[in-house]
């Protein structure tokens, strides 16, 4: 690369920011420290006054209540370990959220706000050693980024902020987390387009409440509006729920495609493999050259799931060996459907307890969750076939089984639905929600095929994080001066597109050779998470990995495993990019 940047490069200056300074910042900058000397120098904006925690594990994501779905053994090693965190963290805090240090372990979850400390301790650990090694940091905090715009003669990226003005960088890494966008709310009253922060949502609440969605972001709901009308008591190994006086009303009504609630954390045994499961580039470029050009949906199906459960939980094989993508999932579906929602939540309770009791996985939903976390980065390469596939099969099924709902969240809704507080009612995909004088009105076909309109006084979309649109993109500038691009995949077959284009001209284009495209959501990446122009030339300054905005080519964005993933990609990338012969003096 010739141009200003090698000419910085030898003057020892490359400038880095990182717009955001959650989770996806923490683990960021942890790969740069890793990777990098002190020819690097490194800008971090966060929007808060906290680094570490991002949206979910702060208050704009969390209450008390609110617990981790995850152990200490299950997160990715940033410095230390949450155990040894516990160990030194200040008696009151402990105290104030019921932890005994003396009986936590690598097993145990946290409530997620105590989480979000230990990110932001986690944090201060990886700038002091940026400073051990020589990597000038900052860090401006209470900082929005309103703009961002790249310079192709200058190779320079602009960082807008509203509080500081401008600032050049030879790369920008977005890692601003999620987006709750309001659409109704605020406009409507008792309509809640999400429900964070949920120090927003109402106290008191004596009439039934609609909920879209039985996600873990659903749940969040639940718990606090549960906790606002009414309060939970231990009753030997399970809690029961009580309705306050004022509250008698107060129900909670669940709308889930299905009628189905998630499933519940167990043990899993497999968690130090995770990038064994990935396709290494070779054996991408292997399967792509044998396949046209794309990867096969099916081929990481029999790769990350099948096969792996060969060798796991065989006698489960060989009761599904012979089904393909589509038959394995209808078979795993029609075992829930055939049980109401709590009978089977409270059977999965059981077995999930025995898992994490006898320390004993359950195969092959663990092996679902792999397939999930292995099929996020190639993604990109399947068709439009596969991908509307994946969407419209396997991630329902996926989606239900790795959301991993904490035990005691488990034990609280169970507590709801025998107080006669909590129902999940089954609603069809065509189902609608729509604003009231106050709250909605709830459109749905029952399971006897009959139509239903609900008016509820109070809604919360509880579907959890949405993929964001490409006219969403916050930074204008990218899109104007046609610096990122919208996310397509190919058809694979012209028939297949032929036909999808006839039934939606904007979603699906067909090019000047013939060829058809599925629009997807958010901006174009490549698998170093740069972003791409109109052209599919990547930028070798911007990489995108804010989730939002790139989940139409990476559709599962699992926490904390894809921060570590995506961060350590963007800084092998990086090294290629800023290293030229005889520059290897800017590695640590």
């Amino acid at each position: 690369m010739n141009g200003p940047l090698t000419e910085r490069r030898h003057m020892n200056n490359i400038n880095i920011g990182i717009l955001g300074g959650g989770p996806a910042a923490l683990f960021m900058l942890k790969r740069l420290v890793e990777n990098f000397n002190e020819n690097i120098a490194v800008t971090i904006f966060e929007r808060k006054g906290q680094l570490g925690a991002g949206m979910p594990y702060s208050t704009e994501g969390a209450c008390k209540e609110h617990i981790t779905n995850v152990s200490d053994r299950e997160i990715p090693e940033i410095v230390s370990s949450l155990e040894t965190w516990i160990e030194a963290a200040p008696v009151e805090l402990l105290r104030e959220y019921d932890i005994d240090r003396f009986d936590f372990d690598e097993y145990h979850g946290v409530p997620r706000l105590v989480f979000g400390q230990f990110l932001a301790a986690q944090f201060e650990l990886v700038l002091k050693a940026a400073k051990e090694a020589g990597i000038k940091v900052r860090v401006f905090t209470n900082t929005s980024v309103a703009d961002l715009s790249y310079d192709s003669n200058t190779q320079q990226v602009t960082v807008t902020t509203t509080e500081r003005g401008e600032h050049l960088f030879d790369t920008v890494i977005v890692a601003t987390g999620h987006n709750w966008p309001k659409e109704n709310e605020g406009k409507v009253p008792n309509w809640f387009d999400s429900p964070y922060p949920p120090s927003k949502l109402p106290q008191e609440c004596n009439f039934p409440i609609a909920i879209k969605g039985s996600s873990l972001t659903a749940i969040d709901a639940v718990k606090t509006l549960a906790r606002a009308n009414g309060s939970f008591e231990a009753a030997g190994d399970t809690v029961v729920y009580k309705r306050n006086a004022n509250s008698n009303e107060f129900r909670i009504v669940m709308h889930s495609i299905g009628g189905l609630l998630p499933a519940i954390r167990f043990h899993l045994e497999n968690i130090d493999n995770a990038h064994e499961v990935l396709l290494t580039a070779e054996e991408l470029k292997e399967v792509k050259a044998g396949n046209d050009g794309f990867v096969p949906l099916d081929y990481l199906f029999q790769r990350n799931f099948m096969e792996p459960l060969r060798t796991e939980q065989p006698d489960f094989f060989d009761k599904v060996s012979h089904m393909g993508l589509e038959a394995f999932v209808a078979y795993m579906m029609s075992l829930r459907n055939d049980l109401e929602p709590f009978t089977l939540f409270r059977a999965e309770y059981a077995e999930a307890e025995k898992s994490i009791r006898r320390k004993r996985s359950i195969y092959w939903k663990e092996m679902l969750s792999e397939l999930s976390y292995a099929m996020n980065y190639p993604a990109k390469h399947l068709s439009a076939e596969d991908m509307t596939r994946l969407r419209e099969v396997l991630m329902p099924l996926i989606s239900i089984v790795i959301a991993m709902i904490p035990q005691s969240a488990c034990r609280e809704l169970l507590a709801l639905h025998d107080a006669g507080v909590l129902e999940v009612v089954s609603v069809n995909k065509e189902s609608t929600v729509e604003p009231a004088d106050e709250g909605c009105i709830y459109t749905y076909m029952d399971e006897e095929g009959n139509e239903q309109q609900v008016h509820y006084r109070l809604f919360v979309n509880g579907i959890g994080q949405s993929a964001m649109s490409f006219e969403e993109l916050p930074f204008a500038s990218l899109r104007e001066e046609k610096t990122v691009s919208p996310a397509y995949l190919q058809y694979r077959s012209q028939e297949a597109g032929k036909s999808a284009r006839g039934q939606d001209e904007k979603k699906v284009l067909k090019d000047s050779a013939g060829n058809y495209f599925l629009r997807v959501p958010g901006v174009s990446i490549n698998d170093h998470f740069q972003v791409l122009d109109p052209y599919g030339a990547a930028n070798q300054h911007i990489y995108m990995m804010a989730v939002p905005y790139i989940a139409g080519l990476n559709p599962d964005y699992s926490g904390l495993d894809f921060c570590e993933t995506a961060s350590t990609r963007i800084a092998a990338q990086l090294a290629k990019t800023i290293l030229q012969p005889g520059d290897e003096q800017l590695m640590s």
